[in-house]
């Protein structure tokens, strides 16, 4: 999961020192471009709990089904996102600056994100299935060359290669790398998949309607989820972008560092996800019900040893995305206080996967939507913006969020309704 944000982050970093105006300009992109792939961000979740209920329930030979309907339903989800998205690309990037300069790197480097949004959603469901069959090193595999082609092809299309006649694009190269990266992840997952999903039943043939029923029942309130929460982040972008261009930059490469704490703690919510799965499969609610605290413990000690170092070495970290001495001295106080809040903001995350798992989609969606939209976003804009504590104050609210997120996850998972639930 930590590679889910080092595209981003590499985003940043190469191109952090072209200057503040590419720097908000990539990071424009990137949100809006995380907006559109977390429409099908759902179908990761959703083909992962059918496949670990299946082999929960020694169901072997039917586990690969739901990968085929994933397939199926990402195809037809991504084309008209992908239209609908291109169509109005500058209306939506004008959305977040006035800066002219800003939204002429934007709009292309959106652009690419944009084309490559059916190989995510290939991508999310071949990951769904590597994790609901317990072997997700097989995905590591794959998202590690995948990296790798972000940070050469990036590279090369940024700064140019006149050897392989490839001229510089700047900060758009780096959206035209990553797009092409995630093609090649979408190649290498299908070649490997094709070796081991025979064995337990994946064929090219069109799934049964059972199957695609109890896919979209989880897939889409999840992706509905998803795509609230993104774009929650995008309007969060804007709300700091109303401060002022450079609280926009810092805030870029904050939440991205913040992503990069955060995620992890996501992987091991997706462990929970195939692990509450299995167990329900088995039909032994109470081995569920341990896992998801068991997980929540091990998410806690890992953000202490990864949130106290970010803490005390906030500025020298800042430093590696850029050398504005004014973006980093706006930056390092909010920093710090992530790498503090972080270990206190982690149950959610994790029983977030966890409640999935168990096929309750719904109630993580109104909890999503009730603590972002009627909470944080309200009063980031009347604390950022209005009452002038600008990006600080921006951030201690969106720390106060999470941990009251965490609370409220917490008791839901004690509640043990989502054992009742049917799919």
């Amino acid at each position: 999961m930590l590679s889910q944000s080092i595209m981003n982050l590499v985003d940043a970093a190469m191109v952090g020192h072209l200057g503040s105006q590419a720097l908000a300009g990539v990071g424009i992109g990137s949100y809006a471009a995380f907006l559109t792939v977390s429409l099908v961000m759902g179908l990761s979740a959703a083909v992962q709990t059918l496949v670990a209920r299946k082999m929960g329930a020694k169901q072997y030979d039917q586990a690969g089904k739901p990968l085929m309907a994933g397939l199926l339903m990402g195809a037809l989800a991504s084309v008209p996102i992908t239209a609908l998205f291109l169509l109005f690309s500058h209306d939506i990037m004008a959305l977040f600056s006035s800066d002219q300069a800003v939204l002429d790197i934007a709009e292309p480097y959106f652009d690419w994100r944009t084309y490559a949004i059916i190989a995510v959603a290939f991508n999310f469901c071949f990951r769904g299935y590597w994790a609901g069959i317990g072997e997700t090193k097989a995905y590591l595999k794959v998202l590690l060359w995948m990296h790798i082609a972000n940070v050469v092809l990036s590279y090369m299309f940024i700064f140019g290669m006149p050897l392989l006649f490839i001229p510089a694009y700047g900060a758009v190269g780096s959206g035209i790398g990553t797009c092409l990266a995630l093609f090649f992840g979408t190649l290498l997952y299908l070649i490997m998949t094709l070796r081991k999903a025979n064995d337990h039943g994946f064929s090219l043939h069109i799934p049964s309607k059972t199957t695609f029923a109890s896919l979209a029942r989880l897939a889409i309130p999840n992706s509905l989820q998803q795509g609230f929460f993104s774009l929650g982040i995008s309007v969060l972008f804007m709300i700091i972008g109303l401060i002022g261009s450079d609280e926009q930059a810092i805030g870029h490469i904050l939440i991205n560092i913040a992503l990069l704490l955060i995620l992890p703690s996501v992987g091991l919510g997706i462990a929970a996800t195939s692990l509450v799965s299995h167990s329900l499969g088995a039909n032994n609610p109470e081995d569920a019900y341990r896992w998801g605290w068991d997980v929540v413990r091990l998410a806690i000690f890992l953000m202490v040893l990864c949130g106290l170092p970010i803490s005390l070495f906030a500025d020298s970290i800042l430093r590696l995305f850029t050398n504005d001495e004014h973006l980093i001295a706006l930056g390092t106080l909010p920093l710090q206080i992530t790498g503090i809040s972080i270990m206190f903001e982690v149950t959610a995350m994790v029983l977030t996967q966890a409640l999935l798992g168990a096929g309750a989609s719904r109630k993580v969606l109104a909890i999503n939507l009730v603590m972002q939209w009627c909470f944080l976003l309200p009063l980031a804009y009347l604390v950022g913006p209005i009452l002038g504590f600008g990006l600080l104050g921006i951030w201690c609210i969106q720390s106060a969020q999470r941990i009251s997120s965490s609370a409220l996850y917490a008791a839901l998972w004690r509640r043990r309704s989502w054992t009742d639930e049917k799919f």
